[in-house]
């Protein structure tokens, strides 16, 4: 079996809210790049990237420009596709920026391909260690906002049987503490004592101002604050997760693999979270997810739902999902949720197949 074909379309996808139906802003649009790997079998393996924004265009020819190079390649032998990848941009373009969220599509359909060539779905493959994980919805309780809004829409996350949510803090202007404390105190009267309640950052604090915050939010209860101050920011990051009884997530924003060794090393976080995107697919995820699994620590997911839950379903240390709804109409069907959980697929490779009707409608 060898690589044969390929194609990439960019899309639009609206960023609406169809968790709570509460979105922040209407008419906002999320430019993504989808591949599709071919095999001269007559396999497609699916792909996906995005955050490119203005420069999606470039992302969509950088995408075009890899894939012509797994052309003839065995997609079985994903190790030997990304090192000639590397070479072949002259082992002096990544990791990072769009090398990286190319590479990602590639990576990701390769293991697509992988799974249907075998007749295995994906998290089987990758170690199968179970066929249902937590999950949390994450991008209905945005920091735009008003408490009164917030609230409603925490109550139909619960009346949609989510036992795990997230909201945000480093509110809009230039709130006060104790307008930041406000904001978690509402979410969490809403939701009652026993609801899971993660908080993201969204690297917008100093550490200083992490510490005392998170200090006087201690009392809510949180399941963890994320991304508190800069991802790059070790050293800053160490000092609030040693001050904090609340564990502190974050990782999302870092590139490759090495960066995530720099942040376990340092104990930086209690609880690495894996873009799948910026880390570079698949294969550098579940690297990662290793590496942390060796210091005892869980991994969490972000964003893309559909595919990350076969990765946290696969590892022992997978800890839950963010269940992030941002792509769920480009596909005909997605995993299912059940009493919080998400149901793995028994459908090989991602299990995903394109809405051919969203992507006609979504292509720009």
């Amino acid at each position: 079996m060898k690589i044969s074909g390929f194609e990439a379309t960019t899309l639009a996808i609206p960023e609406d809210d169809p968790l709570a139906n509460m979105p922040e802003e209407d008419g906002r649009m999320r430019p993504v790049v989808i591949l599709r790997l071919r095999t001269d079998d007559g396999i497609e393996g699916i792909g996906i990237t995005f955050y490119a924004g203005a420069m999606t265009g470039s992302l969509r020819v950088a995408v075009e420009e890899l894939a012509a190079l797994t052309i003839g390649e065995d997609p079985l032998r994903v190790e030997r596709i990304a090192a000639k990848l590397m070479a072949g941009t002259g082992d002096s373009c990544g990791p990072g920026g769009i090398f990286t969220l190319a590479q990602s599509a590639i990576d990701i359909a390769l293991w697509d391909i992988k799974g249907k060539a075998l007749g295995q779905p994906l998290w089987k493959l990758l170690g199968g260690h179970r066929d249902r994980v937590p999950t949390y919805a994450s991008g209905a309780l945005r920091r735009g906002l008003s408490d009164d809004q917030a609230q409603t829409a925490a109550r139909r996350l619960l009346d949609k049987g989510f036992t795990q949510m997230k909201t945000q803090m480093a509110l809009p202007g230039n709130p006060s503490i104790r307008d930041e404390v406000r904001r978690v105190a509402c979410i969490r009267e809403a939701i009652g004592p026993d609801i899971q309640l993660m908080c993201d950052i969204n690297q917008r604090w100093r550490p200083e101002q992490a510490i005392d915050i998170g200090r006087r939010v201690e009392e809510v209860g949180l399941f963890w604050l994320e991304d508190v101050t800069r991802a790059d920011d070790y050293q800053g990051l160490a000092r609030v997760t040693a001050a904090l009884s609340t564990p502190i997530a974050g990782g999302e924003y870092l590139w490759g693999i090495e960066p995530f060794r720099q942040m376990i090393e340092a104990q930086s976080v209690d609880i690495p979270m894996i873009d799948i995107v910026r880390a570079g697919g698949v294969t550098p995820w579940m690297k990662i997810a290793g590496m942390a699994e060796a210091f005892n620590l869980p991994v969490v997911s972000h964003v893309m739902p559909e595919i990350l839950v076969h990765l946290i379903a696969a590892c022992p240390n997978g800890l839950t999902v963010e269940y992030m709804p941002w792509m769920l109409k480009l596909y005909e069907e997605t995993p299912t949720i059940e009493n919080g959980e998400m149901i793995l697929p028994t459908t090989p490779g991602l299990g995903l197949k394109f809405d051919e009707a969203a992507i006609a409608a979504f292509t720009v």
